[in-house]
């Protein structure tokens, strides 16, 4: 199931924060996961440099939360549903 601002017809603005954020926390893990993968390694078409190292960096940050708000991998559904228990 995926995480969706549709998924439910009128949430509250606490369940929206709650939403958000599962989705963010999906992100940032599928970010470290793209970083041990070595995604964010520069590659070396693009001449290398510190600039090619921050941007490699933010490209798999930014993937990641795309994959993470494309549905990603379920781990933000579970997140929410857990930080929902507790409110």
């Amino acid at each position: 199931m995926q995480v969706s601002p549709t998924s439910v017809v009128q949430d509250t603005p606490q369940i929206q924060r709650l939403r958000e954020t599962a989705i963010r926390m999906e992100g940032a893990f599928l970010a470290e996961m793209l970083r041990h993968g070595g995604a964010d390694r520069p590659r070396a078409e693009l001449g290398g440099g510190a600039g090619e190292d921050a941007f490699s960096s933010m490209l798999a940050r930014e993937q990641a939360d795309h994959f993470a708000r494309a549905g990603g991998i379920g781990l933000a559904e579970a997140i929410f549903e857990a930080l929902k228990r507790e409110v």
